[in-house]
């Protein structure tokens, strides 16, 4: 539907018009056709490129509606509603468009004065994830005419009390639809916008803003949804706006680039560490910083965030000032706001920025765009430029800098699609699993729906207009629980679902899940960044670091945080403290985030134009001069750029003999510095088809070649690294039939880190994982670990929901299968050629592709490595079958560990029982079969409360009641068919259909769940709870252990049979018997320590007369001495003071003799540890066998010890000792070359001292004490 328009200001009140015409001097096409749909009461979408006045056209009608129907004044009774909805994608939007509303209010209330009319009172207020608890209580008692909020903010007013206030809403403006149609964020828009439609008392109108978007009729869908009244009338306004785009390459050769400096252009010298390399940098940045100072206000783009901190910071190192801030996702709101204040209020001449500054934010001040790298899309190009010359009918202004050949090729056919508005097709994800779950949950706990209802309102939305009954029942019995509970262990039910009325509620606990964990943005693990606050006070939040950063980053360092320096103070478990740290070289950040893939439209172009020079080129001269005119005239390139474009193909095809193009396919091989063979596929279409051709490849290679082979894959193409080998055959796997790589890739995707991260993300966003704490980090090896444990499980399923979701969002939304098959197809027919070659080295396109490439496997602990996680099952299994082995188990685990950890696992802890119907489902679930007088045991409240909710479930269809071994027990109804088939139980009538199917190994479930909620036990123990054989029971936990999740062994502290046990269970029981030992030996009070270390020490206690003990006999005397000597091992102790006071005060009855006939039976030594004096100094006493205490004392003697004694004395006493071992004195005497007895001596003594001399007796020692002689003998 086309709208048609005559006098487009003819619909409007007077003082609206009457503003209108004094403030601007004509409307503009996206304003006049906008007009003429939207007041005939469409749904419409207004396509307009930016700065066409496309707000204004959607808000001034609503402006006017509100201006001449005034609501009536609010009561408490009757609070009113919000009459306006305007939806942004970002924040940042939202903050804008505030502002923005005021000029037309008060222009608007000023011409109806002067027109003699009361002036309209219109409210406007924000709502989102910044807004505090404060002023969303504010907004809930008085709800503003207009409100400005956010997707995910949307979500949580309608899963709350507040959306009372939407229900009157009007009118919704969704803005830059485009930017999240294409995402599951845009599911989870479409369903939240239907939610909003079921709540309104009428459908409100829908207005969505678009630009740089096609085709139209999609992003139309999108908005209005699907069904009758949804046709949308399209204001397509998209006049390509004026673009004045050039490609800058600052150097005259970019093939250079990468390689190493010579020698004597090394910065510090040819040693100098690590090897430098030439680099475009040197020249992109003063290129940069003196185009900024030549205009009044520029955004510098990158695709990363750590490339915009880094050049932030190059620029203003050069600059000699602060002259440019950095502006990405990870720097804090309140810094975001201030810098983009700055910039608008020219303050601050240039912000360097990601996608976040990419979308309609106001910045009618900037007249300069500088893109470094190629903006991966013509729409990211068309969005990026338009940030200059946002007014109406200025020209945007836009500078590229390519960073490599690879790029330049690319930006050149960016730029010209930019020109021909030539962008990329928009697709709506088809039905994604994830978001659905989620926005289920959030609907079940607001009201009751019939599946019916559900249906109907889901399939009203775009992306889900085909979903199927059965995809739609599947989420339904994975969010009520069908699943089994004991094998899913973080799969708690969401919802409860009656099959027989077909009715869904939302549990009672669900609501706080899907608050908390609600959205589709995924959580990372970041860590908040915040600066010291006073005392007693948090300091303000200035971003967030990726937890890999953390974890190598220490509290001291310095780190560059949008642009500016920030000392950190203190890592904690979820943020990191800092400080400012002004002037002081930072280390820069970085994050793990996703690649974008080349689309394949741009693919193709891109090898159109690459085949359009290669026929130029083949003319000669003047075909090469034909190419750089239209390379400058036509794509907007510098004369350089062009040279090293038209150089950069002249190179490949001397090196291959022919260019990739959408025509041909060149297959380059080569061998690298390894000597193995590489192989590259170069082509243009781009990584979403590369991808999953890779995939394919891996698959097929690993299968001919017997062993791994990996290969990396980039938008220019595939490179494989084959192992030692000929290529015989191989190149005829490079290009599977396209009837089966789809199969091909489903088989091989599975085992990829992608899928696993992906599945990760989807079951965080369908509530299965969601946030433990709410509001606090979890760490990401943490949702990896229980991501790995659900998938493991969920692999086995395979109608499993989130496991088919994560299928088709890797074939569907991230691999472009359909591409993929067709241009395979086109290779089929000779439509695409194959080229192969073998080179010398690599060419310059695989060189490119080589460069280009950002790691494959950016989730390396995702990755399921099957080699890896095998490993650590077998060492665990062997390690607890060693510890199996060992009789002294049953000693080592504590029977009052045991005790308390089962009275947990049967939920019999205070903290552990039923609070609800709710949670005594879940017991249910988790504990299997229990009779009335064991729910009473486990819930609070006990008889008075555990009727009433065995009741409650009764009547919901939740819970039954079945007859085992002649009592009657309950049991989960999702339990019905395993006990069914188990154990042989008759189900009641009325259980629905969808709990009877037959189940598969329906006893071992069972007991795998016995054995997962008790200690240790024995065989009759479950069959006598189920009337079984013994033998039948034998021979199911047989089986459960030959799969290795079960474990036999003496275990029980006091048992006298071998018992089984889950190794979860003896694993937690392990730990609590640890933890109680560790408990025994818990640090005492000073008095303790007073008492006990005399009484450890054996000190002589004195009798109450004042004599000491009495002394002991010579053989115990000579034992109790051994023992002082090993607890005194190793300790410095002066010599002096050794048998004088520390052996007597330890030993009753202490002899000299006693130590000497120790020392003759070799049972202690002495070494020694420093002088203390001329004749004195400190020894160590050692017993045999303790090398690793003598070692750890030499050590740390040595670390305190000064320099070793070295005159010809010492040095001719070192040599006869080395040389004859032990000797006497005269020995010794002769070797040190005679003379003076105290020379020799003192020479002796000091290396005695220094720990390199020692002797067999103590009386050297006691020799100590004697006088010495004058005599120099």
């Amino acid at each position: 539907m086309r709208p048609t328009t005559s006098d487009p200001l003819a619909p409007f009140s007077a003082p609206v018009r009457a503003w209108f015409e004094a403030t601007f001097e004509a409307p503009t096409k996206a304003q006049a056709d906008g007009w003429a749909a939207i007041s005939a009461g469409h749904h419409t979408l207004i396509h307009a490129p930016t700065g066409s006045g496309k707000t204004l056209a959607a808000f001034l009608w609503c402006l006017d509606r509100l201006s001449r129907h005034p609501r009536p004044p609010a009561t408490r009774e009757q609070p009113g509603t919000v009459r306006v909805l305007y939806v942004s994608p970002l924040k940042a939007l939202t903050y804008d468009i505030e502002r923005n509303l005021r000029a037309p209010l008060a222009g608007i209330g000023l011409a109806a004065s002067r027109l003699g009319e009361a002036p309209p009172v219109v409210t406007v207020a924000s709502r989102t994830g910044d807004t505090s608890a404060e002023e969303r209580r504010q907004l809930a008692r008085r709800p503003p005419d207009i409100l400005i909020t956010t997707p995910e903010s949307l979500y949580l007013l309608l899963t709350s009390a507040a959306r009372e206030m939407l229900r009157g809403v009007e009118h919704v403006i969704v803005d830059e639809v485009h930017a999240i149609a294409g995402g599951k964020r845009g599911a989870h828009l479409a369903l939240s916008l239907e939610r909003l439609e079921h709540l309104t008392k009428e459908p409100p109108q829908r207005i969505g803003l678009s630009a740089t978007q096609q085709p139209l009729e999609t992003i139309a869908r999108f908005l209005g949804g699907v069904g009758p009244g949804r046709d949308v009338a399209v204001a397509d306004a998209g006049t390509r706006k004026p673009l004045e785009l050039q490609v800058v390459v600052p150097v005259e050769d970019m093939s250079s680039l990468g390689e190493p400096l010579p020698l004597e252009e090394q910065p510090g010298g040819p040693a100098d560490s690590p090897e430098a390399r030439t680099s475009i940098w040197p020249a992109i940045h003063p290129r940069i910083l003196e185009l900024i100072k030549a205009h009044r206000s520029t955004i510098v783009f990158t695709n990363s965030r750590r490339l915009a901190e880094r050049l932030a910071q190059r620029l203003n190192e050069l600059a000699g000032e602060d002259l440019v801030r950095a502006h990405h996702g990870s720097i804090a709101r309140e810094q975001r706001v201030q810098i983009e204040e700055e910039l608008k209020a020219g303050r601050l001449p240039a912000i360097v920025a990601t996608s976040s500054l990419e979308l309609g934010i106001d910045m009618g001040a900037v007249d300069l765009v500088i893109q470094v790298e190629s903006p991966t899309s013509v729409a990211s190009g068309l969005q990026r430029v338009g940030r200059a010359g946002h007014q109406v009918d200025a020209p945007s202004k836009g500078i590229f800098f390519p960073k490599y050949r690879g790029d330049l090729l690319e930006s050149a056919v960016v730029t010209r699609r930019m020109h021909e508005g030539a962008i990329e097709s928009t697709t709506l994800p088809r039905n994604p699993l994830d978001v659905l779950a989620q926005q289920i949950v959030a609907m079940s706990v607001m009201d009751r729906w019939t599946v019916d209802e559900l249906e109907a309102t889901v399939t009203r939305a775009a992306p889900y207009e085909t979903l199927t009954r059965e995809a739609l029942e599947g989420v339904l019995a994975m969010l009520a629980g069908a699943y089994p509970s004991d094998e899913f262990a973080e799969l708690k039910p969401r919802i409860v679902w009656d099959r027989q009325t077909g009715e869904i509620d939302g549990r009672r606990d669900a609501r706080v899940v899907a608050i908390t964990s609600g959205g589709t943005i995924p959580d990372r693990g970041l860590f908040g960044v915040f600066m010291v606050g006073e005392a007693g006070t948090p300091g303000r939040r200035v971003g967030e670091l990726d937890e890999e950063m953390v974890y190598e980053a220490r509290a001291g360092e310095v780190i560059t945080l949008g642009a500016s320096s920030w000392r950190i103070e203190d890592i904690g478990h979820d943020r990191v403290t800092v400080s400012p740290a002004p002037g002081v070289p930072g280390k820069l950040p970085f994050w793990h985030g996703d690649a974008i893939g080349r689309p394949v439209e741009l693919g193709r172009a891109v090898g159109a134009f690459v085949r359009e020079l290669e026929a130029d080129l083949a003319g000669g001269p003047s075909g090469r001069s034909a190419a750089l005119g239209r390379l400058q005239e036509k794509h907007d390139l510098d004369s350089l750029a062009a040279e090293n474009l038209v150089a950069y193909l002249e190179d490949e095809r001397e090196i291959t003999g022919a260019l990739p193009t959408d025509r041909r396919i060149v297959v380059e091989r080569f061998r690298d510095e390894l000597g193995d063979w590489r192989l590259c596929l170069l082509t243009p279409f781009g990584g979403r088809v590369h991808a999953p051709w890779s995939v394919a490849l891996e698959s097929r290679l690993a299968e001919r070649l017997g062993a791994e082979v990996r290969t990396i894959w980039s938008d220019d193409g595939i490179a494989v690294r084959l192992p030692e080998g000929d290529l015989d055959g191989v190149e005829e796997l490079l290009f599977p039939d396209p009837e089966q790589v789809e199969d091909l890739v489903v088989g091989a995707v599975a085992s990829s880190a992608l899928f696993a991260s992906r599945f990760r993300e989807n079951a965080a966003r369908a509530l299965l994982l969601p946030r433990r704490r709410p509001g606090t980090r979890t760490p990401l090896w943490q949702q990896r670990q229980r991501a790995a444990d659900l998938l493991a499980v969920a692999s086995r399923y395979g109608s499993f929901p989130i496991l088919v979701e994560t299928y088709r969002e890797c074939l569907s939304d991230v691999f472009d299968l359909p591409a993929l098959r067709e241009i395979l197809a086109a290779i089929g027919r000779r439509e695409i050629t194959v080229h192969g070659v073998e080179t010398l080295r690599a060419s310059p396109f695989a060189s490119s592709l080589l460069f280009d490439y950002v790691a494959a496997y950016m989730y390396d602990g995702d990755a399921p490595i099957a080699e890896r996680r095998a490993q650590a099952l077998t060492l665990d299994r062997d390690l607890l079958r060693e510890l199996l082995g060992q009789e002294e188990l049953r000693e080592l685990l504590d029977p009052a560990a045991l005790a308390d950890l089962e009275l947990s696992l049967q939920a019999l802890t205070d903290d552990r029982r039923a609070t609800s119907p709710d949670a005594l489902h879940d017991l249910l679930r988790r504990l299997g079969v229990l009779s009335l007088a064991d729910v009473m045991a486990r819930v609070e409240g006990g008889d008075a409360t555990a009727g009433e909710w065995l009741a409650a479930l009764l009547a919901s269809r939740r819970a039954v009641t079945v007859r085992i071994a002649g009592e009657d027990r309950w049991i989960a109804i999702e339990d019905a068919a395993r006990y069914r088939d188990g154990v042989g139980v008759q189900p009641p009538a009325g259980v629905p259909e969808a709990f009877l199917g037959k189940t598969s190994g329906a006893l071992e479930g069972l007991l795998a769940r016995w054995a997962r909620t008790h200690g240790p036990f024995l065989s009759p123990e479950p069959a006598a709870r189920w009337a079984l054989p013994i033998g039948v029971v034998d021979d199911a936990l047989e089986g459960l252990m030959t799969a290795g999740t079960m474990l036999r062994g003496e275990f029980r502290p006091g048992g006298a049979q071998r018992e089984w046990c889950d190794p979860e269970v003896l694993r937690q029981l392990r730990r609590r018997s640890l933890a109680r030992l560790r408990h025994e030996v818990e640090p005492v009070d000073q008095s303790a320590l007073a008492r006990f270390l005399p009484e450890w020490q054996g000190v002589s206690p004195v009798t109450a007369t004042g004599a000491p003990s009495a002394p002991l006999r010579s053989q115990a005397a000579l034992e109790r001495l051994a023992e002082v000597v090993d607890q005194l091992a190793g300790m410095p102790i002066p010599a002096s003071v050794l048998e004088r006071d520390v052996l007597p005060a330890r030993v009753a009855g202490y002899q000299p003799r006693l130590l000497d006939e120790l020392g003759a039976l070799g049972e202690v030594a002495w070494v020694g540890r420093g002088s203390l004096g001329r004749d004195d100094g400190r020894i160590a006493l050692f017993r045999p066998g303790r090398d690793a205490l003598r070692a750890a004392s030499v050590d740390a003697f040595a670390a305190d010890a000064g320099p070793p004694p070295a005159s010809a004395r010492h040095d001719a006493i070192r040599a006869h000792m080395a040389r004859r071992g032990a000797s006497f004195y005269p020995e010794v005497y002769a070797a040190a070359g005679g003379g003076s007895d105290r020379d020799i001596l003192d020479a002796l003594w000091d290396l005695v001292w220094a720990g390199e001399v020692t002797n067999d007796t103590f009386a050297p020692l006691r020799a100590l004490r004697w006088k010495r002689s004058g005599r120099d003998g």
